[in-house]
């Protein structure tokens, strides 16, 4: 089922520039918080100097532009040709620091290598990939991957001892205050800006001094990268889960831009750009690169559709990527208002997968159990995934192979999900008379296999 859209402007509308310049700021005022809230995430914990946190900033803002204007103009089979931007993703920025923690920075850099070439690789079987996560599973991945991220961010705010200093949680507290009152009383852009308004709030109050250095971009900033397929292995789940959303979302992209959709077409250009630019990005320091619906509402909002509004948003992102006073002043952010914004931002993500749950079929009630078959497995994955969270001592004595997949909570609930949804004793039912959603949007399970048949 389309959706028909009245749109002023169609996807392939050329806009005169003198329209196009404000209506591309406008993209990148919706989207710059991510790369910046990410950048400083990293920095703060990987505890990097101004001058190498800036010129991380500078590289992600590189990829970011990249990433937009390939997803926006498309290049032979890479880019949906879709008025997308593209982003540092949250969820994989958690597992890059995980990874980092654990292992050291060279091994989730080349984790990050082998998730995106494993995201290629597997792009021929998208079609029979993306069924192994359901919504069911998505939700569970997210929840995990948001309660994950949290951990991490409130370390920003404690330090790594986590004791945290009575002033750093103030001031922590008050860049969640300055955020969630942007959030309330602006609208519009402004609105969708209001983590990068927390921050410059929180900056403010915290007077700082002495903003440091400027480096550009560096290729292998953490040296050479190592490749261990165990340490990779959350990475690579998650290089798998986002299959499903990048359906969803070129779906939900392609409907508001009054396009028909096409997955088996669109969704495999999309990852190989995602695939492509995370490739680069990882020669850089940066995470997984994901590409991001989030510039949706700014295209509904003005009533334009065009890809070359987002393709102008991607060379404003290169700009300020090449601009050294931007990623300088960015550089000397507190931790603890980067701690503050990014609770917000990654408490977000947890709520997103309790949506997603909320969303999934878990079933009625079964007889004999209490519980419906998808809240069984739902509640089986969350137990698998948070007990190495609870107790990060609980697989010590494990041998490696085992402790690289049970102790990591999002690898191991995200794989109990596949597994029990697999079990035909366990695989949720839909009511009779529902349609469940596919991953990641509105499009149904029957529309979502229908369009998948016989086009990858």
């Amino acid at each position: 089922m389309t959706r028909a859209v009245d749109a002023v402007d169609t996807v392939d509308e050329r806009v005169p520039v003198r329209r196009l310049a404000p209506l591309a700021a406008q993209h990148v005022l919706a989207m710059i918080a991510a790369p910046v809230s990410t950048v400083f995430l990293v920095g703060g914990t990987l505890r990097l100097a101004p001058a190498a946190t800036a010129s991380l900033l500078s590289a992600v803002l590189l990829m970011c532009g990249a990433g937009t204007l390939l997803q926006s103009l498309g290049l032979w089979r890479f880019g949906g040709r879709l008025p997308f931007v593209m982003l540092p993703g949250g969820a994989a920025t958690a597992l890059f620091l995980q990874i980092a923690e654990e292992h050291g920075a060279p091994t989730a850099v080349g984790s990050v290598l082998l998730a995106a070439a494993l995201l290629l690789a597997v792009l021929p079987l998208y079609a029979r990939v993306v069924r192994l996560f359901p919504p069911l599973v998505m939700g569970v991945t997210v929840l995990l991957i948001g309660i994950a991220m949290i951990r991490v961010a409130a370390r920003l705010v404690t330090g790594p001892d986590g004791t945290g200093e009575p002033r750093a949680v103030l001031l922590a507290a008050l860049t969640v205050a300055a955020t969630c009152g942007a959030y309330v009383l602006l609208r519009g852009v402004w609105r969708q800006t209001s983590v990068l308004i927390g921050m410059a709030a929180g900056t403010g109050l915290a007077a700082l001094t002495g903003l440091g250095g400027f480096a550009p971009p560096v290729l292998l900033p953490y040296g050479s990268p190592r490749f261990d397929l165990l340490a990779a292995l959350p990475l690579l789940v998650f290089a798998l889960t986002t299959l499903a959303e990048i359906t969803g979302q070129t779906v939900l992209n392609s409907e508001t831009v009054g396009r028909a959709p096409d997955p088996g077409r669109d969704v495999p250009r999309v990852a190989r750009a995602d695939a492509l630019v995370s490739l680069a990005g990882g020669l850089f320091g940066t995470s997984l690169m994901v590409t991001s619906a989030e510039n949706i509402g700014i295209g509904r909002l003005s009533g334009v559709r065009s890809r070359f509004v987002t393709a102008g948003a991607g060379v404003l992102l290169v700009a300020l990527g090449l601009a050294a006073p931007v990623s300088r002043l960015l550089a000397g952010i507190p931790a603890p208002v980067v701690g503050g914004s990014s609770l917000v931002v990654y408490a977000v993500i947890a709520v997103m997968g309790v949506e997603m749950l909320r969303r999934a079929e878990l079933g009625g009630t079964d007889a004999g159990t209490g519980a419906g078959r998808g809240t069984l497995v739902a509640a089986l994955a969350l137990a698998a995934g948070l007990l190495p969270l609870l107790v990060p001592e609980l697989y010590a004595g494990f041998p490696a192979p085992a402790r690289a997949v049970l102790g990591s909570g999002v690898v191991a609930g995200t794989l109990t999900a596949v597994l029990l949804t697999a079990l035909p004793g366990l695989r949720p039912v839909a009511r009779a008379g529902k349609v469940r959603e596919a991953p990641g949007h509105g499009l149904s399970s029957a529309e979502h296999g229908d369009r998948l048949r016989g086009r990858v």
